[in-house]
């Protein structure tokens, strides 16, 4: 439950498997890379180029196929982000980085303004995107605002959702203390995050649940704690939340939340 260090999660089953293992995260980003590549490849037809004798592609499926490339490339660069590959300081221009993805400039350019939003980045002029170089002080502010929204929600929560809705979020949990025994941060995050936003989400308030989950993301980088012994204590934090939360142990639940959010800086 401790803010960890995410890349990119995206909505969905947290992490991939292939034949009942577990896929390692290099290999996942990879197949991100090599997504993108041939969707990067094809970007040319989508845009409406086409042979003598074929029709051309419509727009709107142009439109769509440039979005899902663009957020490839962005889930590439938030995981980027959160195992450190792009260090805080560090200037990227979107044509060298397109070229390492395989893809046009436009995707990557647009990926990057996302993450300026995010507060992940800053444009520099005439040079490309400067990776933002958080402090201490910046982590603990995070960390303060995320306890202003989400301790309150989860005390209401624990005293009035009851303990079978909880329940099924286990196998959630069960997926942060694997994800923590692999120790790789970028998996762990999307696993947390995961996590968070499910507990959120029994608010029933999707503008409350979309606020914390870009509180949490932009808190899980630059990675402060890597360490395989903070995941696991970390994901040990979510069995015991909730354990609590099915119990309907409030005084608990208050305990992990508050003591958590304090202990974090």
């Amino acid at each position: 439950m401790k803010q960890s260090t995410q890349g990119s999660a995206g909505p969905g089953t947290p992490q991939r498997r292939t034949g009942g293992g577990r896929v390692p995260a290099q290999a996942r980003v990879a197949d991100v890379l090599d997504a993108v590549r041939e969707r990067g490849a094809a970007l040319p037809a989508a845009r409406g180029e086409h042979t003598h004798g074929e029709r051309p592609v419509p727009g709107p499926r142009s439109a769509v196929q440039r979005s899902s490339v663009r957020g490839q490339i962005l889930d590439a660069l938030r995981t980027a982000l959160v195992t450190g590959e792009l260090k805080p300081g560090e200037v990227h221009s979107a044509p060298v980085l397109g070229e390492r993805f395989g893809v046009s400039a436009t995707p990557v350019r647009e990926a990057m303004q996302q993450l300026a939003l995010e507060g992940a980045v800053e444009v520099v002029p005439n040079r490309g995107f400067r990776v933002v170089e958080r402090g201490a002080r910046e982590l603990a502010e995070l960390a303060e605002v995320r306890a202003l929204i989400e301790v309150p929600v989860m005390l209401r929560l624990a005293r009035t959702v009851p303990g079978e809705r909880w329940a099924e979020l286990r196998p959630l949990a069960e997926e942060t203390v694997r994800a923590a025994a692999d120790g790789c941060p970028a998996t762990y995050a999307e696993c947390d995050r995961a996590f968070h936003r499910a507990l959120l989400a029994l608010s029933g308030n999707d503008q409350l649940v979309g606020v914390a989950a870009d509180l949490h993301r932009r808190s899980q980088w630059p990675p402060v704690r890597h360490g395989r012994a903070y995941l696991v204590a970390d994901a040990a934090e979510h069995m015991a939340l909730l354990d609590a939360l099915i119990a309907g142990d409030v005084d608990v639940v208050r305990g992990l939340v508050t003591g958590h959010f304090a202990g974090v800086g």
